[in-house]
């Protein structure tokens, strides 16, 4: 056994299954579901929302720096298809901590002071963020398991 070729991806690759976990649990489960439950008002889902999502966004933070730094001990190109996926989700990442979520929390806080949603479009492009990001962090944990199963096969 080649244990440098087995050991090419031992952070990266679960670190982008447990953000691929994150992201679906967050992000498309307690989301919508807080709102269902009985007693959770909108000011109160609002607010456990905005606790929920920084959080979220702080280990994403982490994960990325897990990755980025298994995958500087694997150099590739910057244009490989390995590091373009990797970029798109980070880049996704960087435009919800700078841009979608203060301006998320920012309506939340005016929902929460009696005010109304006047930007339900912040909400549609920040899904449409998400979705982005777990469709590239799927396309990046796929190529990795493959390396992983192409690395164990030739041993």
């Amino acid at each position: 056994m080649n244990s440098q070729a087995e050991q090419r991806y031992p952070y990266a690759l679960p670190a982008v299954f447990l953000w691929i976990g994150f992201l679906m649990a967050i992000s498309f489960m307690e989301a919508w579901l807080k709102f269902r439950a009985p007693g959770v008002t909108i000011t109160i889902g609002l607010g456990i929302g905005k606790l929920v999502f920084g959080a979220l966004n702080k280990v994403e933070w982490v994960l990325i720096i897990i990755t980025a730094a298994n995958f500087f001990f694997v150099p590739q190109k910057l244009t490989s298809y390995r590091n373009l996926i990797f970029i798109g989700a980070a880049l996704m990442t960087a435009l919800e901590t700078f841009w979608g979520l203060p301006a998320l929390d920012k309506i939340a806080d005016q929902i929460i002071a009696g005010g109304a949603d006047n930007s339900p479009s912040v909400h549609i492009i920040y899904v449409s963020m998400e979705v982005l990001k777990l469709i590239l962090l799927i396309l990046l944990g796929t190529y990795l398991v493959k390396k992983h199963q192409k690395i164990n096969h030739a041993n």
